[in-house]
């Protein structure tokens, strides 16, 4: 018995790898988290690959009521399935540790991310420095990801942002909302780090086959509709000749 957390890529059923199908495949419940991103295909066609009834996972399940899966593995083979890779969020990496505490072995089965998919964009992996999460809005307006561009770009380093989602509310931060986001954090710091002249890079849906990347000044970027989600927002920091050539064939 063992709790098998498995990364099941980012586009179609067919992403998984063949461990993990092999792993699902065996496992008596299937658990699918819903909540950290968004699912590029139905949960049925899925089901209809794995040849497993799926369980879906939204938050509560996961951080307030994850002994249900616990306890499910302390007795037979469980899955959860992780769209991208399952230790790309804190949230996986407690649930392997709680695993742990109750004596519960833990198979961890690895796949694409949204952390390396950004390679498809021509900047290069390695100069990639903090990643940063843009929160919605609310009540206030977090100027953490303000911080972590400044520091990226202090030393260099392209920022990955990551947008924030709500699928459940059908609720997902664009990259348009994003610049939006940071335009407001420079009205207020005046550091000149982000203004309509930054370069940037806007992603969304990487990994699928209908994949778009549209690189430019925010200014120019603020135009552009990127349809369906997941976006990603990319700062970069000083770029090498060869990432500004590849870069290029999405301006």
């Amino acid at each position: 018995m063992a709790l098998h957390l498995i990364g099941i890529g980012l586009s179609d059923e067919k992403d998984i790898t063949v461990k993990g199908l092999e792993a699902v495949k065996k496992c008596r419940k299937v658990y699918l988290e819903v909540y950290t991103s968004v699912l590029q295909v139905r949960v049925r066609d899925l089901e209809r690959f794995y040849g497993k009834k799926i369980i879906e996972a939204d938050r509560d399940l996961i951080e307030n009521k994850a002994d249900r899966i616990l306890d499910d593995a302390k007795n037979d083979d469980t899955a959860l399935l992780v769209i991208g890779d399952p230790m790309s969020a804190t949230t996986h990496i407690d649930l392997m540790m709680r695993a742990k505490e109750k004596g519960i072995e833990t198979v961890v089965v690895n796949n694409a991310s949204v952390l390396n998919a950004v390679g498809m964009t021509g900047l290069q992996l390695y100069k990639f420095g903090k990643t940063t999460s843009i929160p919605f809005p609310e009540n206030v307006m977090s100027e953490a990801p303000y911080d972590s561009i400044k520091m990226n770009k202090a030393n260099g380093l392209h920022t990955l942002c990551l947008l924030d989602l709500d699928p459940k509310k059908d609720r997902f931060m664009t990259v348009n909302d994003a610049m939006h986001v940071l335009n407001g954090i420079e009205e207020k710091r005046k550091e000149g780090l982000f203004t309509g002249d930054t370069y940037v890079v806007g992603c969304a849906r990487l990994g699928s086959q209908d994949f778009y990347i549209k690189a430019g000044r925010a200014n120019e970027l603020d135009e552009v509709h990127f349809g369906k989600p997941p976006f990603c927002l990319i700062v970069p920091g000083q770029m090498h000749f060869m990432e500004e050539e590849a870069v290029k064939r999405f301006e």
